[in-house]
């Protein structure tokens, strides 16, 4: 529902707030399209149109580029549209939590493995994360979690997997604990909002008793696929931005804006000035 931007968020959803010039959800597609993703499955809810339509042409608007001769803008919508048939959208009617949301989009996935990319979560890496996982995943097969190192004391707030034998560009996961009680941890990584995962996983969710928070838990619908298949991590070095909370948003902003050529100097000026300013 993006509660903690409102009032934005009464009109706009979050996955539509743009960081620099593109929607949040932007930036996890082209991860997605970089990964070799050869389907996208949108799964929205009620007041969430804007996205489907956001992934279309708007005829009156590129007629009107043409006419003034905008070819630069023409480009980027051309290349920020996913070909035709690329995508689908499918509904969660009531908000019944993450695993509930990845078991809506059983009957378009199918019988394949798939990934699952939380758009709260943006990246920024030299290679998309998950490509890397992409990669682990065609060597080890199974289940590929991607993770990230967080500071020990901090460890009680996340998803926490345990550290198994070294595999590729990760490890093998022994096993997964949500918000672990503090000095419980089994290690400091932590699931950073990047999965592949077997389609096993829907028959489990389809029955998944619901968990914390009152909702259909994708953790725990892994902890019981756990039991039968093979998990791995992937250790993602680079850097995740949270813009599901108004300081990872703000963050993300800034780190992007800087690795802009054409916004950098005035961003960057701005930024001493304004530091400066305030002390």
């Amino acid at each position: 529902m993006g509660t903690r931007f409102l009032p934005a968020t009464k009109a706009v959803p979050k996955e539509m707030l743009t960081v620099v010039d593109k929607p949040v959800i932007q930036y996890v597609v082209d991860e997605a399209i970089e990964a070799g993703i050869e389907h996208l499955v949108f799964v929205t809810g009620r007041g969430k149109g804007v996205i489907e339509d956001y992934f279309d042409i708007q005829f009156e608007l590129e007629s009107l580029l043409k006419e003034r001769n905008k070819n630069a803008e023409l480009t980027i919508l051309s290349d920020m549209l996913p070909q035709a048939g690329m995508a689908s959208f499918t509904r969660q009617q009531s908000p019944l939590g993450l695993g509930h949301a990845v078991w809506c989009a059983r009957d378009i996935v199918g019988n394949e493995p798939f990934a699952v990319l939380l758009p709260d979560m943006i990246m920024s890496a030299e290679k998309g994360c998950l490509k890397g996982m992409v990669e682990l995943y065609e060597k080890t097969g199974g289940n590929i979690l991607a993770v990230e190192e967080c500071d020990p004391e901090q460890a009680h707030k996340y998803g926490i997997v345990g550290v198994g034998d070294a595999v590729g560009d990760g490890f093998k996961i022994t096993q997964m604990v949500e918000k672990p009680a503090k000095g419980t941890a089994p290690s400091n990584f932590f699931i950073n909002g990047r999965y592949i995962l077997q389609p096993e996983v829907f028959d489990i969710l389809e029955t998944q008793e619901r968990g914390a928070g009152n909702e259909i838990q994708l953790t725990d619908g892994m902890l019981t696929l756990a039991k039968a298949q093979e998990f791995a991590a992937y250790k993602f070095t680079g850097e995740t931005y949270d813009c599901g909370a108004k300081d990872g948003f703000i963050l993300a902003n800034v780190a992007f804006a800087l690795k802009r050529a054409d916004i950098r100097p005035t961003v960057e000026n701005g930024l001493k000035a304004l530091v400066s300013k305030l002390g």
